[in-house]
């Protein structure tokens, strides 16, 4: 994910990081968001100065929050989207990217998801790797699990990153 994509989320929402905790409320924001997530989410709390560890819980729980929803769902919510004529190459993109990622899920599994979750690379993360199994029909509990557990290591990758590697650069 691109610094600059990050840097340009701050300053569209740079009012907000001028009132009581609102650099905290914009880093929630960010862990929220599909692509962003997490990865994006830690890099915005090293970029706006915060402290690592409450920002780790913050993007966490931010990252989090929304899986249960995409669970539970997403595969009525995409066959709607099929049969729309707005919302047709919406649906159509998201099957492409679960096609795309779904060999690597259904070879490995509940720890398929884990990896895919926990290895912060572009197109990876919460939100696919819930659609991905939602859409494979794999059982929530054991999904959602997965996912925390990759969220988890991807936290601990991106905390490295963000507030080591990123924060000694920009101060």
């Amino acid at each position: 994910m691109s610094e600059g994509l990050v840097n340009a989320i701050l300053n569209s929402f740079g009012g907000l990081a001028t009132i009581a905790y609102g650099k905290e409320i914009l880093v929630f924001i960010i862990s929220l968001l599909p692509i962003l997530e997490l990865r994006g989410g830690l890099l915005a709390a090293a970029l706006l100065g915060l402290e690592p560890i409450p920002s780790y819980v913050i993007s966490i729980v931010g990252n989090i929050l929304p899986v249960p929803f995409i669970l539970l769902l997403i595969t009525k919510i995409l066959d709607r989207m099929r049969n729309s004529k707005h919302f047709k190459s919406v649906a159509n993109w998201l099957d492409t990217k679960v096609e795309k990622h779904k060999g690597q899920i259904e070879k490995y599994g509940y720890f398929g998801i884990v990896l895919f979750v926990g290895i912060p690379l572009p197109g990876t993360g919460a939100w696919t790797g819930s659609l991905i199994a939602s859409v494979l029909n794999m059982n929530r509990k054991k999904t959602f699990l997965a996912v925390l557990v990759g969220v988890f290591l991807a936290s601990i990758i991106m905390m490295i990153v963000s507030f080591g590697i990123v924060s000694n650069i920009i101060q």
